[in-house]
């Protein structure tokens, strides 16, 4: 078949992207919808010592941290892009009575787990039971992505380059490299130096330089004693240190959606090492200040493309849908190797001179951290409403309902108002009005408004009713 004079041939690059175009449109207005009656929950990290926290306390194999301060800089963000209605809770046995109280329609998690041997995967797993709809990673990604030899095993089959490795836990024994088949598999003659460090951890916390295979065994202990789980032994790569951020694709700029053909890597970062580091410190110890860290330049090229590609290939072989941070190191010869994932990366806003790492890299894609708050909402919105739907019908209700259409548009007007005729604002109202039924808007308006003196002349069931219909 000839495909340039077939009449069934596929649109042009300039139609598809026309109805991109059309389409992110339409879902920036449902957001828009959202904002007046969606009710968010931003979860944080529950303490096991709280009053009714827990039943019984038990050990915590990844230090523990609440997140807190992080969740109320993530719920300020959600209110200043237009969300009304959002609350903070603690990831603990109260949340689902919280949950329930609040008519929570949608969480964001921003916890590490209260404790346990999986804590990460707790409040996902939690919440997939409530049937509440949440920002973060399923209970098997957020397993897979915070046990860092799980991830490596999977990387390996996916063909992403990690840094040989082997697993020890001390309830075999000590550990001895000499006699251990899976060390000399993974190492073979391999002398040193090597990392040690927790399987599941957070901020470079219990990780260690141990220059050859003599100080192993002491240093393995030493690890498996503070988190009482497996020890991760990996060969140390002398080269530069990196990271960068992938999530899905779509993105906000100055609170204007985009849909990006494909996933979005964003904030490609080299740490910069002190002259006493080998390994870039904890963030608890040495906060992200300026000088820990500058952007990879687009003139080194080499490992800016690398890096890229492999934050998409990692998102994509592992099937996520929400965002992580790679941490890279490279070799003595510049290969890049994926150190790591980090499933819940650190969102602090900036402030006082300390940042994140994904915050810093913001400015290098046209960001600020309120664009990087609503893209990754919208981006799990997005993919919900489209691969989801009947899971979350009760937020389609909130966009499809005549009062939430209502309601959206009566908030939008009142923007508008305050906004003293500035162009933009008030084009954004004409094009829902434009989307929805100009000859009904006012009616919908009024009856929002409480106006009893508008629209009388006509059936405002019937309007709504017209309107609601001509919805797709």
């Amino acid at each position: 078949m000839n495909f340039s004079t077939d009449p069934q041939r596929s649109r042009s690059d300039s139609e598809m992207r026309a109805d991109s175009h059309r389409d992110i449109g339409r879902f920036q207005r449902q957001i828009e919808r959202l904002q007046a009656r969606l009710r968010l929950a931003v979860i944080f990290g529950g303490n096991k010592s709280t009053p009714d926290g827990v039943i019984y306390e038990s050990t915590n194999s990844r230090p523990w941290k609440s997140y807190e301060a992080v969740a109320e800089d993530i719920a300020r963000a959600l209110k200043r892009v237009g969300f009304r209605h959002v609350e903070l809770m603690p990831d603990d046995m109260t949340l689902s009575d919280r949950l329930r109280r609040a008519k929570t329609h949608v969480a964001w998690l921003n916890s590490g787990g209260v404790q346990g041997y999986n804590p990460a995967a707790h409040a996902a797993a939690m919440l997939e039971m409530f049937g509440v709809p949440y920002v973060g990673h399923d209970p098997l990604n957020a397993t897979v992505l915070d046990n860092k030899h799980i991830f490596k095993r999977e990387a390996i089959y996916a063909g992403i380059p990690t840094p040989p490795h082997c697993t020890w836990h001390m309830m075999h024994g000590d550990f001895r490299p000499e006699r251990n088949t899976h060390f000399q598999h993974a190492f073979g003659k391999y002398e040193g130096p090597f990392i040690v460090k927790p399987v599941s951890g957070r901020a470079s916390l219990h990780v260690h330089v141990v220059p050859d295979r003599t100080m192993l065994p002491g240093m393995v202990a030493d690890v498996g004693r503070a988190t009482d789980n497996l020890v991760l032994i990996e060969r140390y790569l002398p080269g530069r240190e990196f990271c960068i951020a992938v999530t899905g694709p779509i993105v906000a700029r100055n609170r204007r959606l985009e849909r990006h053909p494909d996933s979005f890597a964003f904030a490609a970062l080299e740490r910069i090492l002190g002259k006493d580091e080998q390994i870039f410190t904890s963030m608890d110890e040495r906060p992200i200040t300026k000088d820990r860290f500058r952007s990879v330049s687009p003139t080194d090229s080499n490992y800016l493309e690398r890096m890229h590609r492999l934050a998409r290939d990692v998102f994509h072989e592992f099937s996520l849908s929400s965002l992580i941070r790679l941490d890279l190191r490279a070799d003595e010869n510049g290969n890049l190797f994926v150190l790591e994932a980090n499933p819940k990366p650190d969102l602090k806003q900036p402030a006082g001179g300390v940042t994140s790492l994904i915050s810093a890299g913001l400015a290098e894609s046209g960001m600020d951290y309120d664009d990087l708050i609503l893209s990754l909402l919208a981006d799990r919105l997005e993919f919900l409403l489209t691969r989801r739907s009947e899971s979350i019908r009760h937020i389609v209700d909130l966009i499809h309902s005549p009062r939430a259409i209502a309601l959206g548009l009566a908030y939008a007007q009142a923007i508008a108002r305050r906004s003293r005729g500035r162009d933009d604002v008030v084009g954004r109202i004409n094009d829902m009005a434009a989307d929805l039924n100009v000859r009904k808007l006012s009616v919908i308006m009024s009856h929002a408004e409480g106006d009893s003196t508008a629209g009388k002349s006509a059936d405002p069931n019937e309007d709504v009713g017209v309107v609601a219909s001509n919805r797709k």
